[in-house]
């Protein structure tokens, strides 16, 4: 979620497309935060490794 959140984020600076931006920011957040999470241990959603 990491990779395609900063694709999406690269994507949409490169060629002005705000929403695309947009999107790449939320999931670029969403995925640090699961990643922050699973590495302290603490099960994300109800599962403790995501793959």
């Amino acid at each position: 979620m990491i990779i395609v959140g900063a694709l999406l984020l690269i994507l949409g600076l490169v060629f002005g497309i705000s929403l695309l931006s947009t999107l790449g920011i939320v999931l670029l957040v969403i995925g640090v935060v699961m990643w922050a999470l699973g590495s302290m241990g603490r099960p994300v959603a109800g599962r403790r490794n995501w793959y």
